[in-house]
């Protein structure tokens, strides 16, 4: 909507002399002011058609116009007579950044003085003003400055020095009438000084100075600048004494834009006008699908946003900034989590569409009561366009929506109404209250179908590549996936009773009646909610006091693993639904070898309890296809949705937590998600938090077991406390091992290193990090055994333990080149000495599920089963009757060949 007439500025480009008296030059518009940088007071010597850079703190000479960088730059003086020109300013300064740019504007205040400001202003602004009314004597009281006459009662001709306005607001989309509030305050308090952050509009679609403000600024980081590439504030204004201050001030504290970010800047701002126009008319047309579906949107753009007619009296365009409520925090976290195209960021203004939620982001240093007094929703989230194509934005937030749950498919309607709102746009207690119970009486429907089917699940195991023990002293780790996997399957049962067998724990198994478990111990776990940070111990007492028997808790392997199914068993339950099934459990890879096999096996639990439970929904029936197993990469179209797989790592976090107490997540996150990631602790001072390594390159691991028993816990106190006797060498170690994580993480995800010097590079850091490793004192004999057998002449091999150490597993690399039938030759001599070995890939596929839709018999419900030595006429072969007997060398193969298998 950005208008085309000709506007006055106070720095017009010179036009040429009218070419005849009947027509004369009109003064440039715009888009052209903007792609036109001329200074005719700083001419280039060379006739640069772009300013350069004068990249130099000092100059030579004595009383030239410049003498330092911080006083003054040729650069800088360019972009500042330029944002003068397109800003309707006689004035204009560049500083650091937006804030500081606010922070130079508000030194202008002093002890006593008030300032007025709006309810919905930027979370950095709200600070600042804050330290203000705490440490340096201003007064600061916040107003709906939606509402012109809420200002007056807060007017003081002597005492009001500033009023602080944003229009439209940020997050909110507030509409304010500058020009009224400014002649209202001009009338009232004639030595007020009316400053607007204008960093929503930009000098393109909205001048402030031109109704009144007597100072405005920007965050140049956002449109001005429009690629996030450097951060920026510009002041500008018409006043010669307001000028002098800001101009002094500046200088005295060192703060203005370096001379590479002028021209950064000016770089930038030539494309603001071309850049706008795209990203507002996309922003229009996500308003329009949001607003279609129901969801309650604040942009200008809209008909009915409150002061439209406000915004297009003193504005040229709508802006391409807008946010949304859902209803449900929760679901606004869904939705931010499930978009690709959309960057889960802070900040906006880029030419990349950014999407966050601003409450636990960009408005997180306002106190939650203070949020609520000022009408901010925890459920907001807020949309910056970019410039992409809008058809792809719409498509990505399409599916992030549908992903969520915050829509659905209609059975009907013209293709503007594919999809419906599943939450009323109301959003009242009632109302979700309603929808959960419409939710959990359809739900409860298709349990009952999902326990008439056998769910089959299978999860991989892990291995720390790079980074044990040292992950526990804030060292990055590098762990990836392993195909040998662990695989459950829950059965019918329709006798009332649930039930367990774990076939690799000495083939446990155990029942319990349904109705006997101790239910007035549970609080069961919403659908929709997550799980809370801790533990329900209440549940885990009375499931551990009322429903284990002393054999079972005789057991300590089977007990952790009755607790954790049962906990998840009884907490998911929801609509007076408890389904009288069975799980079943084995795994391929070796349990309690430091493989993560009770990572995996809590992956299998917690997905086929939620399938059971119908907490999650598999994707719709795939089109057919010739490849029975199909594996969806991460950068590709997954078989499995992310927030399905999100929430199947959630709850085998929560199992995780029974097993072991307090798990890094790291196991559990590559049991669900696969491939390979790095993960750093928080607390010591380095980025903490799981980063997906990308395009990771699959690699083949020997995995040999020593069948020696660990003790984890002992090992990582026996390396706490020789830090604590040995500091310095102790660090020195985790600062070596640091750099190995680092190195490997570069080697992998580099797509430029050839195989050859991949495998090299990592077979030099899986020596290096042993030989660490041995100097914690976490290996074992057995460990070192198995490293000089696989590096004696005949292989060559590279060799480290992994997990733990202190027995447990060796994982060794193996090359390309190296034939099969030396490798059987190794497998066979390391078996020999009473090891285990496992040849096997790292870095493959994460949790699967066998797909329902090519297996009818699946859902058919088993007969009644025949009393002992009576046949069953028509019985239907049950999964997990071969499953149990099968024998493991054979399980991955019969798996696979069931049908087709949907993975992350």
């Amino acid at each position: 909507m950005a208008s085309t007439s000709p506007k006055t500025f106070a720095q017009d480009l010179p036009t040429p002399e009218p070419e005849t008296p009947c027509r004369p030059r009109q003064p440039y518009r715009f888009s052209t002011l903007c792609a036109t940088v001329e200074n005719p007071s700083q001419k280039d010597q060379y006739g640069s058609s772009s300013v350069p850079i004068y990249q130099t703190a000092t100059f030579k000479g004595v009383d030239g116009q410049y003498d330092y960088t911080r006083s003054g730059n040729p650069t800088r003086s360019h972009l500042e007579h330029h944002l003068a020109k397109i800003s309707s300013a006689a004035h204009a300064f560049v500083v650091s950044s937006g804030m500081a740019a606010l922070d130079t504007i508000l030194r202008i205040l002093k002890p006593g003085d008030e300032v007025i400001a709006g309810d919905d202003l930027y979370g950095g602004t709200n600070r600042i003003l804050g330290y203000l009314k705490t440490h340096g004597g201003v007064a600061v009281h916040h107003v709906d400055t939606t509402k012109p006459d809420t200002l007056l009662p807060y007017i003081n001709p002597e005492k009001t020095a500033m009023v602080l306005l944003e229009s439209p607001t940020n997050p909110l989309l507030k509409i304010v009438d500058l020009a009224r509030i400014a002649a209202d305050i001009k009338e009232r308090a004639p030595n007020a000084v009316i400053v607007v952050d204008n960093t929503m509009m930009s000098p393109y679609l909205q001048r402030p100075l031109e109704h009144g403000a007597d100072i405005v600024y920007d965050s140049a980081t956002k449109y001005l600048s429009g690629h996030h590439d450097l951060m920026a504030g510009v002041i500008t204004c018409n006043r010669d004494d307001l000028a002098k201050q800001m101009g002094f001030m500046i200088n005295a504290a060192g703060n203005a834009l370096t001379p590479f970010d002028c021209f950064l800047l000016l770089r930038g701002s030539k494309t603001l006008a071309i850049r706008m126009d795209r990203q507002q008319a996309t922003t229009m047309l996500v308003a329009q699908m949001l607003d279609r579906l129901g969801f309650k949107v604040h942009y200008p753009g809209l008909a009915e946003h409150p002061n439209r007619d406000v915004h297009e009296r003193i504005a040229d365009g709508y802006g391409a900034v807008l946010s949304f409520t859902t209803g449900d925090k929760a679901l606004s976290e869904r939705i931010v989590g499930a978009t690709r195209l959309w960057g889960i960021s802070v900040s906006f203004g880029c030419v990349n569409s950014l999407i966050s939620m601003p409450c636990v982001m960009s408005h997180a240093s306002i106190d939650p009561a203070t949020r609520a007094a000022r009408g901010l929703p925890e459920d907001l989230i807020r949309l910056c366009v970019g410039i992409e194509d809008p058809a792809d934005l719409l498509d990505d937030l399409e599916r992030a929506l549908l992903e969520a749950g915050a829509i659905t498919l209609t059975a009907g309607g013209d293709s503007h109404q594919r999809y419906v709102r599943t939450i009323p746009s109301e959003g009242t207690a009632i109302s979700r209250a309603v929808q959960k119970l419409a939710f959990n009486e359809s739900a409860a429907l298709t349990t009952e179908r999902n326990e008439d089917r056998e769910w089959f699940v299978s999860a991989p195991g892990k291995v720390i590549l790079f980074g044990e023990h040292a992950v526990v002293h804030g060292v990055t780790a590098v762990a990836a996936s392993v195909d040998l996997r662990c695989y459950g399957i829950t059965t019918p049962r329709h006798d009332g009773k649930v039930s367990v067998h774990f076939i690799d724990i000495d083939g446990f198994t155990e029942e319990w009646g349904v109705d006997d478990l101790p239910w007035d111990a549970v609080t069961s776990v919403r659908v929709g909610d997550f799980h809370p940070d801790t533990l329900d111990q209440k549940l885990v007492d009375a499931i551990t006091t009322r429903a284990l028997s002393p054999e079972v808790i005789a057991k300590p392997s089977a007990r952790q693993a009755c607790i954790a199914f049962l906990y998840m068993y009884m907490i998911m339950a929801h609509g007076g639904k408890r389904p009288s099934v069975n799980f079943s459990a084995r795994a391929t890879l070796p349990v309690g070898a430091g493989l993560g096999s009770s990572a995996s096996f809590s992956a299998c639990a917690a997905t086929a309890l939620l399938l059971l439970y119908s907490r999650i929904q598999l994707p719709a029936q795939p089109a057919p296809t010739t490849n029975d197993h199909i594996h969806v990469s991460h950068e590709g179209r997954r078989a499995i949705p992310p927030a399905f797989a999100e929430e199947v790592n959630r709850w085998a976090f929560v199992s995780e937590k029974i097993l072991h107490g307090n798990p890094s997540g790291v196991d559990n996150s590559v049991a669900v998600f696969g491939g390979a990631l790095s993960y750093t602790r928080p607390g010591f001072g380095r980025k903490a938090g799981m980063i997906p390594i990308q395009g990771f390159k699959s690699l083949k691991f020997l995995l040999t077991d020593s069948r020696v028993p660990r003790n984890t816990k002992q090992l990582v106190a026996g390396v706490a406390a020789l830090k604590e006797q040995e500091p310095e060498f102790v660090d020195g170690l985790l600062n070596a091992i640091q750099y190995i994580s680092d190195e490997a993480q570069r080697a992998l995800a580099d797509p430029q290193l050839s195989r050859q010097t991949l495998l090299s590079a990592l077979s030099a850091l899986i020596d290096e990090n042993h030989g660490y490793l041995v100097k914690l004192g976490v290996s074992h004999p057995s460990l070192e055994a198995i490293r000089s057998k696989t590096a004696s002449p005949q292989y060559g091999l590279s060799t480290k333990l992994t997990g733990a150490g202190g027995g447990g597993c060796a994982v060794t690399l193996v090359p390309d080149d190296l034939s099969e039938s030396r490798l059987r030759e190794l497998m066979a001599a390391l078996s020999t000495d009473s090891f285990v070995p496992y040849y096997t890939s790292v870095g493959g596929s994460g949790l699967g599920i066998l797909s329902p839709y090519n297996q009818p018999q699946l859902l058919a419900t088993p007969p009644e089963t025949p009393r002992e030595g009576e046949a069953s006429a028509g019985a239907i072969e049950l999964l997990c009757d071969t499953f149990a007997g099968k024998a493991t060398a054979d399980l991955t193969a019969w798996a696979d060949n069931l049908g087709r298998w949907l993975f992350v």
